[in-house]
């Protein structure tokens, strides 16, 4: 850690109602959670029984995606908002793998991820790591702590990964990533994967009224509401797409249970 954040010794967590980064760990088999997340991932499974199978898909998306920015796209510069509990490989472990002199910066406002943030530090020699602790809705204070690490003269990749889900429209969803786009440099990406109610809206509309029931908030997005994320920006191939289907000879399958979509949209894209 580093003078950057609060030191993880005596981090407070909150028990009392389930939080979205440790629903996240419990679907991915984690152990990182409490009672309270578990028993919210559970009724969430009895919306849409593939919980699990959404996580393991969005979770290879960011392998995929990392990939693809650190060869194809030729990014040495990451800034991962809402990174979520560590899960071996991290992002700085794909990004490294490719070019070793990478840098990397995580954030996330839950406690849980400050207490094992030391797993998201341990960067290559030739590159560096470091971990934010602050909520997406500040992007002044991300930005402002992320220039330590990151030079935003040069490109940055811009990820918010199964995030934005959780920021409503009247909390500015798309002025939050307007602003955090306008600091990149030309050549920086924005890459983005989220949840939608376009294949099951009675079911998302039921998983939204439980999240408000522990006020939490929960906003399933059009096809076309999660591309005007990218207004201005130039996506890549194959554009938006399913999650489970951007580029996905870059990874292996994940098997997932029935033949439905799995209800996420992904894309990554490139400021001109």
């Amino acid at each position: 850690m580093t003078g950057n954040d609060t030191a993880a010794e005596g981090v407070r967590i909150d028990t009392s109602k389930p939080h979205p980064a440790r629903m996240y760990d419990w679907f991915l088999g984690g152990k990182d959670n409490y009672p309270v997340d578990e028993e919210m991932a559970r009724q969430l499974l009895t919306i849409d029984a593939r919980g699990r199978d959404m996580a393991r898909v969005n979770r290879a998306y960011m392998h995929r995606a990392i990939c693809w920015l650190g060869t194809e796209g030729g990014v040495r510069q990451y800034l991962d908002i809402g990174t979520g509990i560590p899960t071996e490989p991290n992002l700085h472990q794909i990004a490294q793998q490719v070019a070793p002199e990478s840098r990397i910066v995580y954030c996330d406002n839950d406690p849980i991820v400050l207490a094992h943030a030391e797993a998201l530090l341990r960067s290559t020699p030739e590159g560096a790591t470091e971990y934010i602790q602050a909520d997406a809705r500040d992007p002044q204070l991300i930005l402002e702590r992320a220039g330590k690490t990151l030079d935003f003269t040069q490109p940055v990749a811009l990820s918010l990964l199964a995030l934005l889900h959780f920021v409503d429209d009247e909390d500015g969803a798309y002025e939050l990533v307007g602003r955090l786009v306008d600091r990149l440099a030309p050549g920086s990406y924005l890459v983005l994967s989220h949840v939608t109610g376009d294949f099951d809206p009675e079911g998302a509309a039921k998983a939204r009224a439980m999240y408000q029931g522990r006020g939490l908030t929960l906003r399933p997005r059009t096809r076309e509401e999660f591309a005007r994320f990218f207004d201005g920006l130039e996506l890549v191939e194959p554009g938006v797409s399913l999650t489970a289907e951007w580029h996905p000879e870059l990874g292996e399958p994940v098997p997932v249970a029935g033949n439905d979509p799995i209800p996420g949209y992904a894309a990554v894209a490139r400021k001109p």
